[in-house]
C-alpha cells in the first residue's frame, strides 16, 4: 500500500494532464469527444456531459480520449464535428497537445518545488574529484586514485558529478574512454563500468567525501529491528568512517554478524548494532541512503523558473542518452523499467518527502513526453510521423495502409512492454530465484 497509493496518485496526475491536452486541442477545434477516461478496462464511476462520458476505469494504467470520426471509413466522407474533417494542421495540434501539456506539467511542478525549497546535493554540482575508491571496482583496477579528477568519459566532458553521472549510468557492460587529471597531467584509460543495482546503472566505483542519511527504512529488514529512522545520519561502520573502503566492505562481508553503526539524530550521537543479513551476494541491512551534504533553497518565482527549464532539460538530456545508447547498443535494455518499477520507485520517493516525490512526478512527465513523441504508430509521435509521410507523399494513405502501420506499432509496443515488465519481474527477488536461468 506504501507503493499503491503514491503510484496511482503520480500516474493518475500525469495521465490526467495528458489527456487533458488532447482534450482541449479537440474541444478547441471544434471535434466531438466521445468519452475522456482515467484508466482502461470497466468503468468503476461514469457521467456525461453534453456529448462527452467522463470516466474513471478499473485498470489505472493510462487512460485515454475517444474522438468522433478518429478511425473513419476509406468511403464515408466525416461529418464537420468528426477527427478527420479538420485539417492536418489542426489535427497535428491535437496530437500534440497531450506531450506539450506534460512538458507544461513538468515545468509547473518543479517551479512548485524550487520555491517551496528544493533539496540537492552539494557534491553533485562540484567537480568530480575522487574521494574514495571502491575495492576491487573498475576504477581501482585502472588505477585511478584519491584525488584524481575525472575530466571526460564517454567523449563527453564532465565538469560536474552530475554530468559524470550522466554519462556512467546508461554505459553499463561497455568500455568506455575516461580522462582523469592527476597533479595537472592527464591520462587517457579505458573502463568498463559495471552494472549495479537492480536497475543495471553503469558504476566505476568512484564517490566523492560523503556522509549518509537514510532515506527509507524497508520494513520487516534489520536497519528497522535495530531502531533506525528516516533522517539519521551513519558516521561510521564498527569505528571506521563511512567514507572508506573498509567500512563499507566491513558491512558487505558481515551477514549473520552484529555490527555496530554510529550514528546522528537530531543532533545526538549514538551506537546502533544491527546484524546484516545476505542479499545480492552480500551483506544488507534494509536501508535507502542519501548524501547528507545538500543544498536547501527557497527561490524567488524568476528564478524557480529558470532552475525548472534547466532541471527539465537535464532530465530530457538523460532521456535522449539513453535512447540513443538503446538504438546504438551502448545502453542494456536491463535498465527500461515498468509500472511495476514505478510503482516500487513512488513508494520510495513518497518517504523521502514531498518534494523528492515531486521531483520525480516531473522527471516521469518529462518521459512520458518524449515517448510519446516517438515515430511510433500507436503513439501520438507516430500519428504525426504517418501526417508527415502523408505531406511529403501529397496524399493521404488508405485505410488499410493505416491498419498495417498501426499493427506494426502494436507489436513494437507490446514487445517493448513485455521487456519492461520482464524486467520488473527480475527485479523482486523471490521471482527472480523461480528463474533458472537468472
Amino acid at each position: 500500500m506504501s507503493s499503491i497509493l503514491p503510484f496511482i496518485f503520480v500516474l493518475g496526475v500525469l495521465v490526467f494532464v495528458h489527456e487533458l491536452g488532447h482534450f482541449l486541442l479537440a474541444r478547441w477545434h471544434g471535434v466531438r469527444v466521445l468519452v475522456f477516461s482515467l484508466g482502461f478496462g470497466p468503468k468503476l464511476l461514469k457521467t456525461t456531459r453534453g456529448d462527452t462520458e467522463y470516466c474513471i476505469s478499473i485498470i489505472p494504467l493510462g487512460g485515454y480520449v475517444k474522438m468522433a470520426g478518429e478511425t473513419p471509413e476509406d468511403d464515408a466522407p466525416p461529418k464537420p464535428d468528426e477527427f478527420f474533417a479538420k485539417s492536418k494542421w489542426q489535427r497535428f495540434q491535437i496530437y500534440l497537445a497531450g506531450p506539450a501539456m506534460n512538458v507544461i506539467a513538468a515545468i509547473v511542478i518543479m517551479v512548485g518545488v524550487y520555491l517551496n525549497g528544493a533539496s540537492e546535493p552539494v557534491y553533485k554540482r562540484n567537480p568530480p574529484e575522487v574521494g574514495r575508491i571502491a575495492k576491487g571496482s573498475p576504477a581501482e583496477r585502472a588505477g585511478i586514485q584519491v584525488g584524481d579528477r575525472i575530466v571526460r568519459m564517454g567523449g563527453y566532458d564532465t565538469p560536474t558529478w552530475a554530468d559524470l553521472e550522466k554519462v556512467m549510468l546508461p554505459a553499463a557492460g561497455r568500455e568506455i574512454e575516461v580522462v582523469v587529471r592527476h597533479e595537472g597531467a592527464d591520462r587517457t584509460l579505458r573502463i568498463t563500468p559495471e552494472p549495479r543495482t537492480q536497475y543495471h546503472v553503469g558504476d566505476i566505483g568512484v564517490v566523492p567525501m560523503i556522509h549518509l542519511r537514510v532515506g527509507a527504512v524497508t520494513p520487516g529488514e534489520p536497519a528497522e529491528k535495530a531502531g533506525l529512522l528516516n533522517g539519521d545520519v551513519v558516521l561510521a561502520i564498527d569505528g571506521l568512517p563511512v567514507d572508506s573502503d573498509a567500512a563499507i566492505t566491513t558491512l558487505q562481508k558481515s551477514p549473520g554478524k552484529t555490527v555496530t553503526l554510529r550514528i546522528s539524530r537530531q543532533g545526538q550521537l549514538r551506537d546502533v548494532p544491527v546484524t546484516p543479513i545476505l542479499k545480492d551476494g552480500a551483506g544488507r541491512i534494509g536501508i535507502e541512503v542519501r548524501v547528507e551534504e545538500a543544498t536547501v533553497r527557497a527561490a524567488s518565482l524568476t528564478e524557480a523558473v529558470r532552475l525548472s527549464i534547466n532541471h527539465n532539460l537535464e532530465s530530457a538530456g538523460m532521456v535522449f542518452t539513453t535512447l540513443r545508447g538503446l538504438i546504438v547498443g551502448e545502453a542494456s535494455p536491463k535498465q527500461l523499467t515498468g509500472f511495476i518499477g514505478i510503482a516500487r520507485a513512488s513508494g520510495a520517493m513518497a518517504r523521502e518527502g514531498a518534494s523528492t516525490l515531486f521531483s520525480f512526478m516531473a522527471m516521469l512527465s518529462i518521459n512520458l513526453a518524449i515517448l510519446n513523441l516517438l515515430p511510433i504508430p500507436m503513439l501520438d509521435g507516430g500519428h504525426i510521423f504517418i501526417m508527415l509521410l502523408e505531406g511529403v507523399a501529397r496524399r493521404d494513405f488508405s485505410l488499410r495502409m493505416k491498419e498495417r502501420l498501426l499493427m506494426a506499432g502494436f507489436v513494437l509496443v507490446m514487445t517493448l512492454m513485455v521487456t519492461v515488465i520482464y524486467n520488473d519481474l527480475m527485479r523482486i527477488e523471490w521471482i527472480e530465484k523461480l528463474v533458472p536461468w537468472r
